[in-house]
């Protein structure tokens, strides 16, 4: 079973956006499971996200963008950042970062 983690930093700020809520569903043909739903911790990571692993699939990462800007009192363009992506059996863990501003969010394949 392969592990999907991720971290979510404020570019803008300089550093890690704490209390991001964040879900994880997998995806099949138009149906949408949910995996499971947590929030970023301190440092902007979420553990436990996939304790159990995934099995190999389309996987949709989404992130609440829109209610940390709010909570923080700032303005911004996206109320959720979505990260789709397909996980291959082979690969033991994917590591998917989110680079977050109020106007913009990227996000790469981490180690």
């Amino acid at each position: 079973m392969t592990k999907i983690t991720t971290h979510i930093l404020d570019t803008s700020l300089g550093k890690p956006a704490a209390n991001v809520r964040v879900w994880l569903e997998k995806i099949d043909g138009q149906q949408a499971l949910k995996i499971n739903e947590t929030a970023t911790d301190a440092d902007g990571r979420v553990a436990g996200l996939t304790p159990e692993g995934v099995e190999a699939g389309n996987y949709r990462l989404y992130a609440d963008v829109g209610a940390y800007f709010s909570a923080n009192g700032r303005e911004t363009l996206y109320n959720l950042a979505i990260v789709d992506v397909i996980i291959s059996a082979e690969q033991a863990h994917y590591h998917l970062p989110i680079l977050l501003s109020p106007y913009s969010y990227s996000t790469y394949r981490g180690s």
